[in-house]
């Protein structure tokens, strides 16, 4: 898979791997720059972040695009920290900052901070204010504000506007030798105070800021501002591309002006384009807002597992793979929107079920006593560790005459569409017997407290229901952290009246007390299992060899899909039950004509809305399409996935399933082999 999908005669492996077939639009930018005259060897791009904070989810496309495009072009790519802010800034985020990318594959060329300049930046602000193109300004902020007019107003020139040059340039000396409060002056450049784009009237380049520097300690107590800084730097740096999300477009006239102040004719002069960031529904990507949740307790710091922080992604049992899949996924856009966050979800899961081992834990047990089984006899069975994954061979599972099963694989009373066990029912246990219920006990308030089975060894036989279970007397106790999305809005903080606060979701952390199979007693902190039927987990930073602690990454499929409606706006909700008048495996069906011929990122959305569709069908309405015609390659991939769902929720495979797969595993459509082996 590639960082998106490239030309078939230019291959590329940027992320994952996978041939891209066409140029995205910063791409034609290059390859038009190349083909005037630009020299390949000038290429060169950078990753610019503020540290003042903890990367997110969001930063990952910007990442993504410069690294990916140094891989591409076999350019160097500088890690630049903008350091121009004292007063937030902390070596946290520099050291946080430098983690994340490496964590995610990538290595810079230079690491470079643009204090670096901070002389550099100095000199070229007094030589502008010797040309006379900027100026002290000391006026108060509201006056300010007020001269400066608006979007549809021209602004008014200051009284300080037309100081002397030897004044400015007296002030701004002092100014640098910390004879001033903060607020008092700063330096801004002499443009027009009636142009059409407001920050182009006179912006501010440097203010007074007595704050302790990360790195220049108190050498400074003037500082740069962005504008003034990103450009300079880019061309001190020699970037030939400068590469920023769609809020700086408005701000590339004003990159332009402060370069034509400085560049040398003979050196490459840095060229800005933007692209449009990347938005996650039901999520924030604010570093100020991320922080009040940090500071307000909300989360237990950067790295908690239900923030969209890169750390806390990592922590959560996310991988580089599944981030990056899901970056090229979403693609490069010059408009913003927002993806939907279970595109993400669905990444890690398609990612994880490739490579997390399969194990058995027990969240919500009872006890289930098999009454023909000796009591004294324990043995060990062969357990998969992964279908997916010949390679990943077999481990040994105890099994013994009393078990926990989940609460939830059990009713008294039961329709034909419940799999799992009921009274006078059977199902197997994973990787080992037929059991059939027999009897409960209850308390005084009528709870089940165990159930009475007994087994068969004919374990030949076709059953459709397979639950997962763990043996009392062997089963290892652990603290399971599930996660919830944070908040229960779409956009939480899209809302004019309201504080993003008010979405919090209360119900984000719940804390179990499970029972896992022995061979994870020895797992090791950042190790990834699938716990068969429940869903992905990971070993989290807290797990000791006293205690194991285990966060749910993802489920096995997403649970706010029942959800989600209920979230939409009026307009929506009024279309949705026409949406819903047809089933569950007829909207299915709907998909069968279109899937093979939709964009990547499309397809990847239909699959996640077939798998939540697959959740209400039956086996019964799905078998008949084992029989679609070989050239209907789109009703057999959409039923492949449907079958998927079935099978990870407990259907056992039949003569009718495994022939079905067989021949999808023959066939010339790479999608439908791909979804076929998935299951096979």
């Amino acid at each position: 898979m590639g960082w998106f999908l490239l030309s078939s005669s230019r291959t590329v492996t940027y992320f994952m791997s996978e041939e891209r077939k066409s140029l995205h639009f910063i791409e034609q930018i290059i390859e038009e720059d190349l083909a005037n005259g630009m020299s390949k060897n000038s290429l060169r791009f950078r990753f610019p972040p503020e540290p003042n904070g903890y990367l997110h989810i969001g930063h990952t496309k910007a990442i993504g695009i410069s690294f990916g495009l140094g891989e591409y072009y076999n350019a160097p790519v500088n890690l630049r920290f903008d350091d121009t802010n004292p007063a937030k800034e902390e070596q946290e985020y520099v050291d946080a900052i430098k983690e994340d990318i490496a964590w995610l594959g990538y290595k810079w060329d230079k690491e470079l901070f643009s204090s670096d300049y901070f002389q550099q930046l100095y000199d070229w602000a007094v030589y502008l204010i010797k040309e006379g193109k900027a100026y002290v300004d000391s006026q108060s902020s509201e006056a300010m504000a007020e001269q400066k007019g608006t979007p549809t107003q021209p602004g008014i020139d200051g009284p300080y506007r037309n100081r002397s040059i030897e004044e400015n340039l007296d002030l701004f000396e002092r100014m640098k030798a910390g004879e001033f409060n903060e607020g008092e002056h700063i330096l801004r450049a002499k443009i027009d105070m009636q142009h059409v784009n407001m920050l182009m009237r006179d912006p501010i380049m440097y203010r007074v800021l007595k704050k302790h520097h990360h790195r220049t300690a108190n050498d400074w107590c003037i500082y740069p501002m962005y504008d003034w800084t990103h450009g300079e730097s880019d061309y001190i740096e020699q970037i030939s591309h400068s590469l920023c999300s769609l809020e700086f477009k408005p701000h590339r006239e004003l990159y332009d002006w402060f370069l034509d102040q400085v560049v040398d004719a003979d050196k490459l002069r840095p060229k800005q384009r933007e692209f449009a960031r990347l938005n996650l529904s039901y999520t924030i990507m604010s570093k100020r807002k991320l922080l009040k949740l940090v500071e307000d307790g909300v989360v237990n710091g950067w790295d908690d597992p239900r923030m969209p922080t890169i750390s806390g992604l990592r922590r959560r049992g996310y991988t580089p793979n599944a981030i990056r899949k899901f970056v090229e996924t979403v693609g490069v856009a010059k408009r913003e929107n927002i993806i939907d966050v279970s595109l993400l979800e669905f990444c890690i899961r398609e990612d994880l079920n490739k490579t997390a081992p399969r194990v058995m834990a027990v969240l919500n047990p009872v006890k289930l006593v098999i009454t023909n089984y000796p009591e004294d006899k324990v043995e060990w069975l062969d357990a998969e560790n992964n279908q997916e994954d010949e390679s990943a061979g077999f481990r040994k599972v105890p099994f013994s005459r009393e078990l926990y099963i989940e609460k939830e694989d059990f009713k008294e009373e039961a329709s034909n569409k419940f799999f799992r066990l009921k009274l006078g029912g059977e199902v197997r246990l994973k990787n080992a017997y037929i059991i059939k219920a027999e009897s409960v006990l209850k308390d005084a308030d009528g709870h089940i407290t165990e159930i009475h089975c007994t087994y068969s060894e004919a374990t030949e036989r076709r059953i459709k229901g397979t639950l997962h279970w763990v043996s009392i007397a062997h089963a290892e106790k652990a603290e399971v952290r599930e996660y919830d999305r944070l908040f229960v809005d779409e956009a939480p903080d899209s809302h004019p009246d309201k504080d993003f606060m008010e979405f919090i979701n209360p119900k984000s952390l719940k804390i179990i007390e499970a029972f896992v199979e022995p061979s994870l007693k020895d797992a090791k902190i950042g190790d990834r299992f699938q716990f068969q039927r429940l869903g992905y987990f990971n070993v989290d930073d807290d797990s000791t060899s006293d205690q194991l602690v285990f966060n749910k990454t993802v489920g096995l499929r997403d649970t706010w899909a029942k959800v989600k409606p209920q979230q939409t706006t009026n307009q929506n909700q009024q279309k949705q039950p026409q949406q819903n008048n047809r089933s569950a495996i007829e909207q299915i069906k709907s998909y069968g004509k279109k899937y093979d011929r939709l964009p990547d990122d499309k397809r990847a959305e239909a699959k996640v809305e077939l798998q939540k569709l697959a959740k209400n069908v039956s086996y019964d309405e799905v078998e008949p399409l084992f029989n679609t015609s070989v050239k209907k390659s789109g009703t057999r991939i959409i039923t492949m996935i449907t079958l998927g769902v079935l099978l990870k929720n407990g259907l056992e495979k039949n003569d009718a399933i495994n022939d079905f797969i067989a021949k999808a595993l023959e066939d010339k459509n790479a999608l439908l082999v791909e979804e076929a082996k998935a299951i096979s």
